[in-house]
């Protein structure tokens, strides 16, 4: 989500919500969207949950990633004088069925430009994030990031960049607020062959445990852990991708921390997840119809790159 940081500096700084309670399981009665589910080609499902206890609203889409005929892809904007646009016009470009919001934005920039990793069909458009400055202390980061292959697998992985290559990691340095980690040795990453790329985070799940490497990732120091408004993308053990938009800063649903988003995915059935932009940012746009509310209204933030699922057939 956008942030007055030197790496997150997209988004009008709100104040962040420090003494909400923290949730350790929701009751979101989780139902698919019949009306919205009949126009979707077999093998992408939405489904909506509330718990008005919280209160809080959400949605996640399921794309199933045994169905050759439907494909996962990220995209960036083509508007050459800002290099932004919303997730509806994405959405009527491209003809997607589901197109939700991506990865983090330098917005004061004209035109904007990406904050981590973003690869399109095989070039590195923006590296990832090489290190982050906190209290004067330099920390060398790995962070999440949703990468395809040409085959259209999925992977969630800590990755860098080097050179012009991508490397994954088995985990993300052990930083902690006022403690960097050792230099990365690059001996133990692994070269990431992806053909499509974006990078946010931090992680929030593990092999199907809840893991939210925010400090790993050194988001302290920034609003990224409080509660906000979030969207995120996460795997099922089968490849299948799940896409999640939780709605807040409203009377009737107020976001969640990144511990909560964790447990949220899991519930959607994932077993991999990472955090998204989010904030103003969070927009689920299904067939052309903005499905949930962006800040609590029906304008759209725009954004430099998403994640659309869209039908080969087209």
């Amino acid at each position: 989500m956008h942030f007055s940081t030197i790496l997150f500096v997209t988004m009008l700084l709100v104040a962040c919500e420090t003494d909400v309670p923290r949730r350790a399981s929701f009751a979101m009665e989780w139902k698919p969207i019949d009306a919205l589910n009949a126009e979707l080609p077999k093998g992408v499902r939405v489904y909506s949950g509330r718990d008005n206890t919280v209160p809080l609203k959400a949605w996640f889409v399921t794309v199933d990633g045994n169905n050759s005929d439907i494909e996962s892809r990220i995209v960036v904007s083509d508007d050459t004088t800002d290099n932004l646009e919303t997730v509806s016009s994405f959405a009527q470009d491209m003809g997607a069925h589901i197109v939700v919001n991506g990865g983090f934005f330098v917005m004061n920039e004209k035109p904007a430009r990406h904050a981590g990793l973003l690869v399109m069909n095989g070039r590195l458009i923006a590296p990832a994030t090489r290190s982050v400055l906190r209290d004067s202390s330099r920390y060398e980061v790995a962070r999440a990031a949703l990468g395809f292959t040409d085959s259209l697998g999925a992977d969630i992985a800590w990755v860098t960049s080097r050179k012009g290559r991508l490397y994954s990691w088995i985990s993300a340095p052990d930083h902690r607020p006022g403690q960097p980690a050792d230099v990365l040795d690059y001996n133990e990453a692994t070269p990431w062959a992806v053909n499509q790329a974006i990078g946010a985070g931090p992680v929030l799940l593990k092999e199907g445990e809840v893991h939210v490497s925010s400090d790993q990732e050194v988001f302290f120091g920034t609003s990224i852990p409080s509660v906000h408004p979030r969207t995120a993308v996460g795997l099922k053990a089968d490849g299948s991708v799940i896409l999640m938009v939780v709605d807040g800063r409203q009377s009737d649903s107020r976001g969640v921390y990144l511990e909560e988003l964790a447990l949220l995915m899991r519930e959607a059935g994932a077993v991999e997840a990472m955090n998204l932009d989010g904030g103003g940012s969070s927009t689920l746009v299904v067939n052309n119809t903005l499905v949930n509310r962006p800040a609590g209204g029906t304008d759209e933030r725009e954004v430099m790159s998403a994640i659309a699922v869209m039908s080969k057939r087209q």
